[in-house]
């Protein structure tokens, strides 16, 4: 067996025979198109496109230093636990090309060595939507006071006419560089809904932003809009697709429902217009499962939720329940805020067997990433998930707005929330009764 040694600007064989540096068309355009292209492509959330040497050459060197230094793409579960079937990670021989490449000159070589070109759906989208719903646009401000929006609501009517079955949900700002969430629910009609009217929930805060008392007031009441809903899918930096039908598995949108948007804008100093859209893909058929998205969320009463002043790994409360059915468990996906540190899933099974399904160990709030197992995970009825997760308050986290105040659960960025997803699939396609949790409603 040979064992082929990169160099800066040639491949040298054990043999001693020196051959040609990589290429772009043969060697590292297959990596970007695998591992880049989804997001380095026009109107994804990348600021550059990877789609030919032309759009790759100027940015070679910056290529390099992002993926020597595992920086890109975007990848934080510990490979010691799981197995994940949408894993970004580079391997080291691709790191190692890559860096060959520029180091070699970045040559682009023969255009015929170049694998064909992906046909990415059309504008922007990771899947060609059958459905597109457009939300209601949004003036986010330059500046607010504390640069402070609350979260907001609004309805839009249910496209569908009927019952309908759909297999993926893609959620798309069209102004991501102010949007920290955008969740869509679907929510039995109301006689008296108000559509396209955005409400919210008027908060006391503090001078540094921080809530300290709440009031009610004119546009209060948001949260009511999300009673009997359920949660179909986010927009998070990182993560904007569910893909139900990779698990042969449908949502239903009741043709008697409305759909709520959720939307949290952050300014940026430029005042921006926002356009949500959702895109949905239709099945063709009626499924046999059904995908069901779970949020279960730590303690949030300041007496259980205080991260103190300068604490390096504070621990929360965990996140704790039981599974009342069997189910599989196919995708979960850390949420915290800016000083969030970590955060592992286990399973505790009725036998007493415990298993890490997932650990991230350097979470990272500007990519919020969604893990899908590689195999759907079988948990019997009974099963207990516990979640962990711990905060870093310290001066030492680089992300963090003031270390030396005490942080509370709250909705802005500066504020913290311990919430957990994860989507799990059930034979048949009754929802209820999947879920209980020891510290609250699951969505």
């Amino acid at each position: 067996m040979r064992l082929l040694l990169w160099t800066t600007a040639l491949v040298v064989s054990t043999s001693g025979g020196a051959l040609a540096a990589p290429t772009f068309n043969k060697d590292v355009l297959p990596i970007l198109q695998q591992r880049c292209q989804s997001c380095h492509r026009p109107g994804q959330i990348a600021p550059m496109s990877l789609l030919t040497y032309r759009d790759a050459r100027p940015w070679a060197r910056a290529i390099q230093v992002a993926v020597t230094s595992r920086k890109m793409p975007p990848w934080f579960a510990d490979p010691h636990y799981g197995s994940f079937r949408n894993n970004a990670a580079l391997t080291q021989a691709e790191i190692d090309t890559v860096a060959a490449w520029v180091d070699g000159g970045s040559d682009e070589g023969d255009p015929r060595d170049a694998p064909p070109r992906v046909r990415w759906p059309l504008d922007g989208w990771e899947v060609q939507p059958d459905v597109i719903v457009q939300g209601v646009p949004y003036t986010v401000p330059a500046h607010t006071k504390n640069d402070v929006i609350e979260w907001m609501w609004v309805v839009v009517p249910n496209p569908f006419k009927e019952d309908t079955w759909v297999t993926s949900m893609e959620v798309r700002p069209s102004e991501p560089s102010v949007t920290h969430h955008l969740c869509i629910r679907s929510r039995p009609h109301q006689s008296d809904v108000e559509y396209g009217t955005f409400v919210w929930e008027n908060k006391v805060r503090d001078r540094d932003g921080s809530v300290i008392a709440e009031r009610a007031g004119t546009g209060s009441g948001g949260r009511g809009l999300t009673a009997g809903t359920e949660l179909l899918g986010c927009y998070v930096p990182g993560h904007a697709r569910e893909d139900y039908g990779a698990y042969q598995a449908a949502k239903l949108i009741p043709a008697g429902n409305d759909l709520v948007f959720a939307l949290h804008y952050t300014p940026n100093g430029k005042e921006l217009i926002d356009v949500p859209r959702v895109g949905f893909t239709v099945a063709r058929t009626p499924p046999s499962r059904r995908y069901v998205m779970l949020a279960p969320s730590s303690a949030t009463d300041a007496k259980h939720f205080a991260i103190p002043p300068n604490d390096p790994n504070w621990k929360s409360p965990d996140v704790q329940g039981t599974f009342q059915r069997d189910v599989e468990l196919v995708w979960m996906s850390p949420h915290m805020h800016l000083r969030g540190k970590d955060m592992t899933y286990t399973l505790v099974y009725p036998d007493g067997r415990r298993e890490v399904v997932l650990s991230v160990p350097h979470y990272d709030f500007n990519w919020q990433l969604g893990y899908a197992t590689a195999a759907p995970i079988k948990i019997p009825k009974g099963t207990k998930i516990v979640i962990s997760a711990h905060f870093d308050n310290s001066s030492s986290n680089r992300m963090n707005p003031n270390p030396n105040r005490t942080v509370y659960n709250g909705e802005m960025s500066w504020e913290e929330m311990m919430l957990p997803f994860f989507s799990v699939v059930v034979n048949g396609t009754d929802r209820s009764n999947i879920f209980t949790t020891d510290v609250a409603d699951s969505e």
